[in-house]
């Protein structure tokens, strides 16, 4: 694993996820803008917590973008986040 994926692992930690996975989607993205060939610029974040709850899309997403905001806009460039509590599938 990349260091710095687990450097955004570590930070999400204070969701308390229940199951968090990164997919490096990069490559898919080679010669693009943001690409920088550095390490993942391109992710997906799958994460499931309690923390969710009662939360709409935008909220949820707002809670990881403000945990993960000193590494965007770089190194992270792209990141599709799928955020779920655990009784939803």
């Amino acid at each position: 694993m990349h260091p710095d994926i687990e450097r955004y692992l570590t930070a999400l930690a204070k969701l308390q996820p229940t199951a968090i996975e990164f997919l490096d989607d990069s490559a898919d993205h080679a010669g693009h803008s943001g690409h920088h060939g550095d390490g993942p610029s391109h992710l997906t974040l799958n994460i499931t917590s309690e923390v969710f709850g009662g939360l709409n899309r935008v909220s949820r997403h707002r809670l990881v973008y403000d945990i993960l905001k000193d590494w965007m806009p770089n190194p992270i460039h792209a990141l599709v986040i799928n955020a779920k509590t655990p009784t939803e599938k």
